[in-house]
């Protein structure tokens, strides 16, 4: 009999073995508990639950998913609504959603790998992985002869770093929201035009000025596009063959990707209400489904509430997710500092997406003490959205993190404080 133990054990463990790791990882979902075994109040999450049932009878929003993770585990994870409205779909936990910037926080993770692989330092300039970027100049508006504003340009002060990247102090911005000549030039340089690679994109937004010298100013920006183009320099794979090697596969999150070709997950991408596709001049809701040759990192990733929630567990442990480390500890405490201050000679430029209370890391906004912000979240949580409606936030001390997918550009920034003021409101221990 036991001779039989010992080979029933070998003979699984040889099939472990001979599984892909990808697979493997796939398998392993994060542990689930009732709320209340993890200090939340259930009735207090229904409520929320209860809201986001009514906006989508009222017309408001099509449907959603989210996720509440507390002490390593997930204590509520419903959909509610539709899929796609136009056609009726049920939402399904599984809806693959237009992430847009929440994937800023995975290519700099991504990068921050190379940075601990030592093929990658924060202070290198950009300029010695993208010759373009060398000779950088900025615009500077100045009345013209009939009084108007005109663009003129003096030279870089000082070279972009990749820390610039990381933090949005690059100087780059971008077209699509917010006034100023330089994001016109933006917007009439058509950077898209033709499905350029990351390669081409790059060339062509090197030969625009920049908004302000760089490592002065944190304007929301291209930032992490370029920093995407850096990984495949350094790498030398294409952006989204590195995160899948490193980082997707791995984790387990198999609906992360940039673009959707197969039928069978098509059928599960979510579509914001046809009113509502909109979040910025000239920027409108794309089609996953139609593959491209542009890989965005700083805002063309899909994927799942699961997928995120994976990612998002390996941050809150400190780098390391199912006996596998994806960066050091320190590392991550270093990516959740205060990046962009006074101290730092940083300003914040006139749309700073942050908010009072916050500073921003690498990747995140970071919140610097308990109070400023009209959040009821602790110092130290740290977060981002997507223009599409998407949102997380990961709260240390609280030990919680949270993912809201939702396909509304309207009303996202609505639901981040409801949702925040809601969740906390269940925090009963």
């Amino acid at each position: 009999m036991r001779f039989l133990k010992r080979k029933l054990r070998a003979a699984t463990l040889g099939l472990a073995l001979a599984l892909p790791l990808p697979l493997l990882a796939a398998a392993q979902q994060l542990p689930t508990a009732t709320p209340e075994e993890v200090g939340l109040s259930s009735q207090r999450l229904q409520m929320l639950g209860d809201v986001l049932k009514a906006d989508v009878a009222a017309g408001k929003i099509p449907g959603a998913v989210l996720l509440v993770a507390r002490q390593g585990k997930v204590a509520w994870f419903e959909p509610v609504g539709k899929l796609d409205s136009t056609a009726g779909t049920p939402m399904p936990r599984d809806g693959i959603f237009r992430i847009y910037s929440m994937s800023k926080p995975i290519t700099t993770v991504a990068a921050m790998m190379l940075v601990e692989d030592g093929r990658l330092k924060l202070d290198d300039p950009v300029s010695a992985y993208l010759p373009e970027f060398a000779n950088m100049t900025v615009g500077v508006e100045k009345p013209g002869a009939d009084g108007k504003p005109v663009l003129e340009t003096v030279p870089a002060r000082r070279p972009i770093t990749v820390h610039d990247l990381m933090r949005h102090t690059s100087g780059l911005t971008y077209g699509f929201f917010g006034p100023g000549l330089v994001k016109q030039a933006y917007n009439a340089a058509n950077l898209g035009a033709g499905d350029p690679t990351l390669a081409e994109f790059s060339h062509r937004l090197a030969k625009l000025p920049l908004a302000y010298q760089p490592g002065t100013t944190w304007d929301y920006s291209q930032s992490t596009d370029i920093l995407g183009r850096v990984i495949e320099v350094v790498s030398g794979q294409s952006l989204y063959q590195f995160e899948k090697t490193r980082l997707f596969d791995p984790l387990g999150m198999k609906d992360t990707t940039y673009y959707v070709p197969e039928p069978a997950r098509q059928a599960r991408i979510a579509e914001p209400l046809p009113s509502d596709r909109s979040f910025g001049v000239g920027a409108d809701f794309n089609n996953p489904r139609i593959v491209r040759r542009y890989e965005s990192g700083g805002g063309g990733l899909v994927s799942t509430a699961n997928d995120y929630a994976r990612f998002l567990q390996m941050l809150i442990n400190g780098g390391s997710l199912d006996g596998r480390r994806y960066l050091g500890p320190r590392t991550i405490a270093l990516m959740t500092a205060d990046h962009s201050n006074a101290g730092a000679g940083i300003v914040p430029g006139p749309l700073y997406l942050p908010g009072p209370g916050y500073g921003f890391g690498l990747g995140f906004a970071v919140r610097r003490n308990d109070g400023e912000a009209p959040y009821p979240s602790a110092g130290g949580e740290y977060n981002w959205g997507g223009a599409g409606g998407t949102y997380m936030w990961v709260d240390p001390k609280n030990e919680m993190f949270v993912v809201l997918m939702l396909q509304s550009p309207k009303y996202r920034t609505h639901y981040r404080t409801l949702t925040r003021d809601m969740i906390y409101a269940a925090v009963i221990k």
